[in-house]
């Protein structure tokens, strides 16, 4: 093991806080802010891409392309959210498979049946633990480096109760997962209940702004016992509130103007995104294709 791997960094301090992004102008911000753990949100694509709840709509082929997207774009982790792998143990295997070769670092699969929902909506229903005991082997069988982490995610809190939560983590643990979550547990007694019950394994926290779960600072996540915290919808719903406002704005005033000190103007825009060095790296290649235009062309 190496010690530039996602996996070596979450056997160290401190804990890990990977923001959640949903296209590569979010994830190269996020880079650019000093994240090296990204967290490629199933949600917020939703948000975003559909404008729909995060109630299983996005499909696999949809975040295969995004999180390739990304990839192109920046160098971070991507820990991407798969959702329940889309299907069963076969489609879990593509699933793993394709997302491995575009750039996840860190594939997430949960045990929810159809239709799933967000981790913090209401009405989830559960398939039987075996049966993602043999998800969480499939996605183990068919990724092609070790440094590939899995994680196992359990919504049992929300439908079986806390101790039927752990006893499936415990479970999934057992079956190989590299990391588990135990998703919204309602309080801090139950966050730092997960820990002691599950140690061996590096533990994901979720913030959900308004969710289910108490919201606690990353240095207090990591004095209860978790290795990473992902903030998967925050920037979506920074961005729709903004978006909102700056809306409201324009159809009050009939100009921008009023706004123009909450946002980016056209250059400072194109500095964020690199539109000079681009433009620059694309004119030193027709410079080196300069001489070879004046020849002739052989005939």
């Amino acid at each position: 093991m190496t010690e530039n791997t996602l996996r070596s960094r979450l056997a160290r301090p401190p804990i890990l806080i990977a923001p959640g992004v949903y296209d590569p102008l979010t994830a190269l911000l996020a880079e650019q802010a000093g994240f090296d753990t990204l967290y490629v949100s199933g949600a917020a694509i939703s948000y975003t891409r559909l404008g729909r709840p995060d109630i299983g709509l996005v499909s696999m082929s949809e975040v295969v392309e995004t999180v390739a997207l990304i990839r192109d774009r920046v160098r971070a982790y991507l820990v991407v959210d798969a959702d329940t792998g889309y299907g069963n143990a076969l489609n879990v295997e593509r699933t793993v498979r394709l997302l491995e070769r575009v750039g996840a670092t860190a594939i997430q699969l949960e045990d929810q049946d159809f239709p799933k929902r967000c981790g913090h909506l209401d009405d989830k229903a559960l398939i039987p633990a075996p049966e993602m005991v043999g998800k969480i082997k499939a996605a183990l069988d068919a990724r092609h480096s070790r440094e590939t982490l899995v994680i196992a995610r359990t919504d049992a809190i929300a439908v079986e109760g806390f101790e039927r939560a752990i006893a499936r983590a415990v479970s999934y643990r057992e079956a190989g997962a590299d990391i588990l979550f135990v998703e919204a547990p309602k309080t801090r007694a139950e966050l730092q209940r997960i820990p002691p019950a599950l140690n061996g394994v590096p533990l994901v926290a979720n913030m959900v702004e308004g969710g289910k779960t108490p919201q606690l600072a990353a240095v207090d996540l990591e004095a209860i016992g978790f290795s990473l915290v992902i903030f998967p919808g925050g920037i979506v719903r920074a961005l729709a509130r903004t978006a909102s406002e700056f809306y409201a704005s324009l159809a009050a005033h009939g100009t921008s103007e009023p706004f123009l000190d909450r946002m980016y103007d056209f250059a400072a825009l194109n500095d964020v995104i690199g539109t000079p060095a681009l433009i620059a790296r694309g004119k030193q290649y027709e410079a080196a294709a300069a001489p070879n235009s004046k020849k002739g062309d052989g005939t």
